[in-house]
């Protein structure tokens, strides 16, 4: 079979404009048409027409290189300014404007608070285009690596070592400086400069130190992330919330935290989306990660109908035989299998109610003692003060309606993390501080919802309806 060869010296006749270079069902016309769409006034950004001095390039066209780079994983700056040369795409959403990557690093650094609104504006358009309805809503959380290293994560037992090692390393300099022949000048120069490096050091930690008074950790790259452990590793990372409509998988809100788990972020997630619905949905779904009776009960009070499993719920472990479960409560008391009764005996750490039983001496005589309990003051029960409402939610899981609404979970919540975490290999930040971090989510979220609609509507009609909006 013969060669096809190409030849760079052909005269070819191109297109005398740059529309003429993409085709009219190009993804790339969708990104064009939904960031002339945004309102820029709403997202934080004046546009002013009459603006006079050294000119800048327009934000429009900023924004529009970051949207569609990160849609292709090209989130690096001087990545997006090289694309702006080569990537016949990006020259002509750009319309052959070519930033230097300095000016697209300053684009991003000074408009965090405006890109953080970028996927609001994406789903209020959702909702218009009826792609998002809002009754039923998926919230999980993935972690993402900060731009900041572990080795520099500071805790006070780290601290506490290294000001010891410090004053250790000073106390020999000081006594090795004594002891210098005056001959060796040399000599002591050098140590003058390591006393005082080793000073500034042990200063820079006592500062470390001051900052850890309230916190368990702190990182002197990242203040903001938060040590995240993988396996038998720590990395430092944020958590990354994301919330997602059941109707067509799309992203209707995402936030950062500095938390390692998702223990306390159900209510606020669900709040957040509902804002950007300007209602409340019907019900809400999360995995056992986030069963906080406390923090469920905030959004079971509004009417929304709570699905999320408790710990036990999801090992379905058969209780042992004098597990809690086993013993029977009615009007503030429990009864033992035995027959004996445990009663109010004080708050925990927690500020959950012990009951206890009534004499110690029932517990040791008890032919079941040493299984049941081992405790020389006999057996106790620790009650939530919510306990009614953590009954209620487990058992409105267990109904054959959650059942199958909780099935859907795992294939709604997780897709947008598989698309941006695989895909994109979107593994890392490159912001630091939480207002950074909250802007490439909220553009990650936006990069995922614009893939999804391109695939349910077609470029062409997608287009369409964004310039009617």
């Amino acid at each position: 079979m013969a060669y096809r060869y190409g030849n760079r010296n052909q005269i070819n006749l191109f297109p005398k404009s740059m529309e003429d270079y993409i085709a009219p069902d190009d993804p790339v016309r969708a990104y064009d048409a939904f960031v002339g769409a945004l309102d820029f006034r709403d997202l934080g950004i004046t546009l002013d027409p009459n603006k006079v001095g050294n000119s800048e390039y327009h934000p429009q066209a900023m924004l529009k290189l970051l949207v569609y780079g990160y849609s292709y994983g090209i989130r690096s700056s001087r990545k997006l300014e090289r694309a702006t040369h080569h990537n016949l795409s990006f020259i002509w959403l750009t319309s052959g404007l070519k930033p230097d990557h300095k000016t697209i690093a300053e684009f991003r650094r000074k408009n965090k608070e405006a890109l953080a609104n970028v996927l609001k504006q994406c789903a209020k358009i959702c909702i218009k285009l009826n792609l998002i309805e809002g009754n039923t809503l998926f919230v999980d959380g993935t972690k993402i690596r900060a731009n900041a290293s572990i080795d520099k994560t500071w805790t006070k037992k780290k601290a506490q070592k290294a000001l010891k090692h410090i004053d250790e390393r000073i106390s020999y300099i000081l006594t090795q400086c004594d002891t210098v022949d005056e001959a060796e000048q040399g000599s002591l120069v050098t140590m003058d400069e390591e006393l005082k490096d080793q000073k500034t050091l042990k200063s820079k930690i006592k500062g470390i130190l001051q900052e850890l008074k309230e916190e368990e950790s702190f990182n002197t790259t990242d203040p903001e992330c938060t040590s995240i452990k993988k396996g038998k590793n720590f990395y430092a990372g944020f958590n990354f919330q994301s919330t997602v409509d059941k109707k067509k998988s799309l992203v209707l809100s995402v936030d950062v935290v500095s938390e390692n788990n998702d223990f306390n972020q159900f209510a606020s997630q669900i709040n957040q989306a509902n804002h950007t619905l300007g209602k409340k949905c019907e019900i809400a779904v999360a995995d056992c990660g986030y069963a906080s009776t406390d923090d469920l009960e905030k959004i079971d009070n509004q009417g929304i109908k709570v699905i999320v499993p408790s710990q036990r719920q999801v090992t379905k472990k058969e209780p042992s035989l004098f597990a809690k479960e086993r013993f029977t409560y009615q009007d503030d008391y429990y009864i033992c299998p035995q027959g004996h009764k445990l009663t109010p005996y004080r708050l925990n750490k927690k500020n959950n109610k012990v009951y206890k039983i009534n004499h110690k001496k029932i517990c040791l005589s008890c032919p079941h003692y040493g299984i049941c309990t081992t405790s020389p003051i006999g057996r106790t029960i620790s009650r939530l003060l919510k306990e009614e409402v953590r009954q209620k939610l487990e058992a409105q899981y267990n109904e054959p309606s959650s059942q199958e609404i909780y099935k859907l979970r795992k294939e709604k919540v997780e897709l947008p993390f598989g698309h941006i975490k695989q895909n994109l290999k979107f593994d890392s930040f490159l912001l630091r501080g939480l207002k950074g971090v909250k802007a490439e989510a909220s553009i990650i979220g936006t990069c995922f919802d614009l893939v999804r609609m391109i695939t349910l509507l077609g470029v062409p009609a997608l287009v369409k309806e964004l310039n009617a909006c």
